[in-house]
C-alpha cells in the first residue's frame, strides 16, 4: 500500500493506493462519514463490476448506501446530469459536512465532484477512481467540471476530496482501450519534468498495460506523486505550474471538440495525440530537436495510441481546429498560452505563439502520411 499526502492549504487528504481497496473501501471511509447512510454515486459499467464488492465493503463497516446509477461515457458531463446528481443528493438530505463517494471514472468524479462543490454551497467528497486516467490524474487535485457545446471542461469550480481510493485491481474490469487512455496521462508525468520516468514508461509500459501488478502501482503512486507536488504549489493554476498538467490538452480538447466529444476519440487518445503534436510542433519551431519529438510520437504509437491526426480521418481544416482552441480554460486577454517542450522533461508554458502558424501546422499533420 502507498498513502500519497496532498497538501492543500487548508483542505490536505491522503490519496491511498492499494491493490484490494475496493473491497475495503468501508473501513477506509468510515472515519470521514458521520451518518450511517452514504449516498453513491457510479455509472451502469461501474455498476456492474464494482457495486457489489463496495456495497458489502460498506455494510460490513455499519454503512448503508443509497446508490444513483448514471450512463457511463463523456456526455454523462453534462447540465441536465448535474442537475440530476444535484436534485438527489438533496433529497438524500446530504448536509455541508457529508461526504457523497463518487465510483468511477473521470466522469463521475468531476460530475458528482462538482455537484457536492454547490450543494449547501459545498458538501465534501470522496474519489474512488476506477480507470487509469482518474487514479492518476482526474481524481487529484480539486478540479470538477461539466463539458457544454462550447468546450470541454468550461463550467467547474475548484473542490478537493476528503480522500482517494486507489485499486489498482480495478484496472482489470476495463476494456485494454480505455487503460491504453489512462496510459496517456502517467506518461505526461515524464514528458512534464521527469525524463527518468519517460525513460522507466517506455521501458514498463508493455508489463503496465499488460497487467502487472508492481508496473501498475509503482506507475499510480509516481503519477500521484507528481501532480500532488504541482497542485500543493499551485492549487488553482494561479502561479503557471499547475498549467504544467495540461501538457497535450489543448490539442486533445480540439480534437475531442471536433469529434463532438465521442467515443471515437477518448480524453486520454486526445491527450496523448496532443503530446505528440505539441511535441512536434515544439520541434517545427527550434525548441527541441525533431529526434526526440519522433520519440516521444514513436512511444505513444507503440502502446497502442494515436500519433497521427491524419489517421483519425477528421473533415476539417487547422484553421476550425484552431478555432476550438480559442474555447481553452487557458485564455488570457484575447491570447492562449501553449504547453510546449525543450526536450523530454522539459515542459514549459509559452505564451507567444502564433495561432496562425499553428493552424498551419495543424493542417500538415492533417495531410501527413
Amino acid at each position: 500500500m502507498a498513502v500519497i499526502p496532498v497538501a492543500i492549504a487548508g483542505a490536505p487528504y491522503e490519496v491511498v493506493i492499494e491493490q484490494g481497496a475496493l473491497s475495503r473501501a468501508g473501513a477506509l471511509c468510515r472515519p470521514f462519514l458521520r451518518k450511517n447512510t452514504v449516498c453513491v454515486v457510479t455509472d451502469r459499467h461501474v455498476e456492474d463490476a464494482w457495486r457489489e464488492t463496495v456495497e458489502a465493503s460498506l455494510a460490513a463497516a455499519g454503512i448503508a448506501s443509497e446508490w444513483l446509477v448514471l450512463p457511463a461515457g463523456e456526455a454523462t458531463k453534462s447540465w441536465q446530469h448535474l442537475a440530476q446528481v444535484a436534485d438527489w443528493l438533496l433529497r438524500h438530505e446530504v448536509e455541508r459536512k457529508d461526504n457523497v463517494i463518487a465510483l468511477g471514472g473521470g466522469v463521475i468524479g468531476d460530475l458528482t465532484g462538482f455537484a457536492a462543490s454547490m450543494v449547501k454551497r459545498g458538501c465534501g467528497f470522496i474519489q474512488i477512481p476506477t480507470t487509469l486516467l482518474a487514479q492518476v490524474d482526474s481524481s487529484v487535485g480539486g478540479k470538477t467540471a461539466i463539458n457544454t457545446p462550447v468546450g470541454k471542461n468550461l463550467v467547474g469550480a475548484f473542490h478537493q476530496p476528503a480522500l482517494v481510493i486507489a485499486d489498482p485491481a480495478a484496472l482489470d474490469t476495463l476494456p485494454q482501450r480505455d487503460v491504453r487512455a489512462g496510459y496517456a496521462e502517467v506518461v505526461k508525468y515524464g514528458l512534464i519534468d521527469d525524463a527518468d520516468f519517460f525513460f522507466w514508461c517506455e521501458a514498463n509500459a508493455t508489463a503496465l498495460l499488460a497487467g502487472d501488478p508492481a508496473a501498475r502501482e509503482y506507475a499510480i503512486a509516481h503519477s500521484v506523486a507528481a501532480k500532488a507536488r504541482i497542485v500543493a504549489a499551485d492549487e488553482k493554476e494561479t502561479a503557471g505550474v499547475r498549467a504544467l498538467l495540461n501538457l497535450g490538452h489543448t490539442f486533445g480538447h480540439a480534437l475531442e471538440a471536433e469529434t463532438g466529444f465521442s467515443d471515437r476519440l477518448l480524453h486520454g487518445e486526445g491527450v496523448a495525440l496532443g503530446m505528440v503534436l505539441a511535441a512536434r510542433y515544439s520541434a517545427r519551431i527550434g525548441l527541441m530537436s525533431g529526434q526526440d519529438a519522433e520519440r516521444i510520437a514513436a512511444h505513444i504509437a507503440t502502446v497502442g495510441l494515436p500519433a497521427s491526426l491524419s489517421a483519425l480521418g477528421l473533415d476539417c481544416d487547422g484553421m476550425r481546429l484552431k478555432d476550438h482552441m480559442l474555447h481553452d480554460k487557458k485564455m488570457d486577454a484575447g491570447t492562449l498560452p501553449f504547453l510546449l517542450m525543450r526536450g523530454i522533461g522539459q515542459t514549459f508554458l509559452a505564451k507567444d505563439v502564433d495561432l496562425a502558424d499553428v493552424a498551419t501546422f495543424l493542417d500538415g499533420e492533417l495531410a501527413r502520411r
